[in-house]
C-alpha cells in the first residue's frame, strides 16, 4: 500500500471516547466527501464516498454511536478523483439525514430558512481535541500525502474556495503550522510541503506510527545529503590540491630546464625540492613536512616567489 493509505490505516484504529470528537471527526468526513441528493418533498440523502472499505466501517460505526442509524453501504464506480471503485455511504431521510446535518454544521438555518453551509461550523471546532478530531476526519475523506522518499507533500482537496480557507484557517489555528491554497482546475487544495509542519500535523491527527516512519525517512535523507555534500567538496579540493600541484611542479621544472634550481635561494629551492617529492602533497601536508614545520600561508608565499621567477624566465 502507499505511505498515505497506511497513514490513513494507522487513523482509522483511533478509538475516540468523547461525543464531541466524534462528531467533529464525523463533521469533518462529511463535509469533505460527502455529496445531497434532493427528492420529493424536500427529502435529503446524503452520500459519502470512499475508496477505503476499512474508511467506510468506521464511518458506519461513527454514525450508529453517535446518531443511532444505520448507513447503507453501496459498492461501485468511483468518478472525479475517485476512480475504480468506491464504497457509498448513504444515509436517506429516513435515518435522520436532516439531524445529521444539523448537527455537523451543513444544514443551517438564516432568517427562518434552511440553507447548505459552504464552510466549517465553528461550533464544532471550539476545543482543540476536536479541531484534532474534524482534521482527521478531513484527512480520512479527500486527504493525501506523499511518500517521505519521494517528497514533501500533504494536502486536503475542497469542492470550494470557502471551505479550503476554512480548512486552511483550521490548521493554522495549530503553533507553527502554515497551510497555503491553490486552485486546481474547478477544485481548492490546501496543502503543505515543509517536513517539519508535516510530522506536526501527522501528530495533531494521531498518526504518531507514521510520523515515526516520516522522520526516520526525512533523517536518512538528510544523512545521504550531507554525505554526498561533503564527498563532492572533499572531489573539488582534490581537483585543486591537484591542479595546483601540477602548476608548482610545472614551474619548478621550467627553471630547472633555464638555469637551474641553484639559482633559488635556500628557502625556495627547500620547497622546490619537496614538492618534487611529494607530488600529491596538499600545501598543509608539505607545510607538516618542512623543518622547522610551517604554515600553509608561509608556503604558500614561497610558491608564489617560485612562480614569479619562472614567468620571468
Amino acid at each position: 500500500m502507499s505511505f498515505a493509505a497506511d497513514t490513513k490505516s494507522e487513523l482509522i484504529r483511533i478509538e475516540v471516547e468523547k461525543k464531541c470528537c466524534i462528531l467533529a471527526e464525523i463533521a469533518g468526513f462529511v463535509r469533505m466527501c460527502g455529496t445531497l441528493k434532493l427528492s420529493g418533498g424536500g427529502k435529503i440523502t446524503i452520500i459519502m464516498a470512499t475508496e477505503n472499505p476499512a474508511i467506510a466501517r468506521r464511518y458506519m460505526k461513527l454514525m450508529k454511536d453517535y446518531f443511532n442509524i444505520n448507513v447503507d453501504l453501496e459498492i461501485g464506480q468511483g468518478e472525479g478523483i475517485r476512480k475504480g471503485r468506491a464504497y457509498f455511504l448513504k444515509i436517506p431521510h429516513e435515518e435522520k439525514s436532516e439531524q445529521v446535518l444539523r448537527e455537523t454544521g451543513i444544514l443551517m438555518v438564516r432568517e427562518g430558512l434552511n440553507y447548505i453551509s459552504d464552510g466549517i461550523y465553528d461550533g464544532l471546532i471550539k476545543t482543540k481535541c476536536c479541531k484534532k478530531s474534524y482534521l482527521r476526519g478531513a484527512f480520512l475523506g479527500v486527504g493525501t500525502i506523499s511518500a517521505p522518499e519521494k517528497g514533501y507533500h500533504i494536502e486536503f482537496v475542497c469542492n470550494s474556495e470557502t471551505l479550503a480557507n476554512d480548512v486552511k484557517k483550521l490548521i493554522n489555528s495549530f503553533v507553527d503550522l502554515h497551510a497555503k491554497t491553490v486552485q486546481r482546475k474547478n477544485r481548492y487544495v490546501v496543502y503543505i510541503k515543509e517536513s517539519g509542519q508535516i510530522t506536526d500535523l501527522l501528530n495533531i491527527m494521531g498518526a504518531h506510527s507514521h510520523l515515526l516512519v516520516f522522520e526516520n525517512v526525512k533523517i536518512l535523507k538528510e544523512m545521504r545529503n550531507k554525505a554526498n555534500r561533503v564527498s563532492n567538496c572533499d572531489s573539488a579540493n582534490l581537483d585543486k590540491t591537484i591542479n595546483a600541484a601540477e602548476r608548482q611542479i610545472e614551474y619548478i621544472k621550467k627553471i630547472e630546464a633555464k638555469k637551474g634550481l641553484k639559482i633559488l635561494p635556500d628557502k625556495l629551492f627547500d620547497v622546490a625540492m619537496l614538492r618534487l617529492e611529494n607530488p600529491e602533497a596538499s600545501l598543509i601536508e608539505l607545510a607538516e613536512l618542512m623543518n622547522p614545520p610551517m604554515k600553509k600561508s608561509g608556503i604558500n608565499n614561497r610558491f608564489k616567489k617560485i612562480e614569479e621567477i619562472a614567468k620571468k624566465l
